[in-house]
């Protein structure tokens, strides 16, 4: 079973503290070259240091913005492999999925499940409202993006969920030998992490109920199917198809999107909605699907370590 496969004697909770350090270390180490492409552009060009996040995300054009903010993923990448590897003594195939080998069939019907639905939302909301929209278009940047989103966000999303839905969900399984606690810990604090988004200073903390929510529902992905597949191709989905429709002056990305929203934004019942309408309609298709059943055992019981 999934969460089983972390449970080790050797595999005390501070290994965890301590691998996630250095997976955020390798993070920060993938961080420089941005750093030093925003301290050379203000150099050379006597532009003042920017003093937010914000106006670092726009110094620069925005597939090169994707571009170099993307790298810290691919070392926070390495950093798990390596951490998985040489402190834990565990294949990542373990912190994947409880099958065999990584079913790829399942990443795939849940990237183009959650595509589907995101590209028609948008064209509900787009026709009901075309006044809030401006045609964004321009093909060789958009396809630039396409190439680069294709490449990098995948690397992105599987990064952030290697860490909570797989390395920290069974970190958190070895402190507490039960199903619910990871859930919630790897919920609140995934959640937590988009804090300083700017979505969040312009729509207020509520937006927090869908950042965790989201979290929530990766979480119970994993646990009902014994692996992280589902959760990589809805993650992995959820982040392209965003960048690729439609973006904004208040969105953590700027890029160029076939769309640009110009409405102020505003926490309304849509903030609500994925989480308590979208996500368990999600869950329904993937239950019936999978045939998962024993709910409660699965994301409230026990880990038996009897074997462990």
């Amino acid at each position: 079973m999934f969460l089983e496969q972390g449970i080790k004697p050797e595999n005390q909770f501070w290994k965890y503290l301590l691998g996630s350090v250095f997976i955020i270390g390798a993070s920060f180490i993938g961080q420089i070259p941005f750093s030093i492409a925003v301290l050379y552009k203000s150099f050379s060009s006597n532009e003042a240091f920017p003093t937010d996040n914000a106006s670092v995300m726009r110094m620069f054009e925005p597939n090169v913005t994707l571009f170099l903010v993307m790298i810290s993923f691919a070392f926070a990448f390495a950093g798990i492999y390596f951490v998985v590897k040489y402190l834990h003594h565990q294949t990542i195939l373990s912190i994947t999925t409880s099958r065999k080998k990584i079913d790829w069939k399942r990443v795939s019907f849940s990237f183009i499940l959650w595509s589907l639905f995101s590209i028609l939302s948008f064209a509900a909301v787009y026709f009901g409202s075309p006044e809030k929209f401006v045609w964004n278009f321009n093909l060789i940047p958009f396809l630039i993006l396409v190439v680069l989103g294709a490449v990098l966000i995948p690397i992105q999303t599987s990064t952030e969920e290697y860490v909570f839905r797989g390395y920290l969900m069974q970190g958190f399984a070895n402190l507490a030998r039960n199903r619910w606690f990871p859930l919630l810990m790897t919920s609140v604090i995934f959640g937590s992490m988009h804090v300083f988004n700017p979505e969040v200073e312009k729509m207020g903390y509520i937006i927090m109920v869908y950042y965790i929510g989201t979290g929530l529902f990766l979480g119970i992905l994993a646990l009902m199917d014994e692996g992280i597949e589902l959760s990589l191709g809805f993650h992995a989905a959820n982040n392209l198809i965003g960048a690729l429709l439609v973006t904004s002056d208040w969105s953590v990305f700027q890029t160029h999107s076939i769309f640009k929203d110009m409405s102020e934004p505003s926490a309304g019942f849509d903030v609500i909605l994925p989480v308590v309408v979208v996500y368990p309609v999600l869950l329904f298709i993937f239950a019936k699907k999978y045939g998962w059943n024993n709910w409660k055992e699965k994301l409230t019981g026990k880990i038996d370590t009897a074997n462990h």
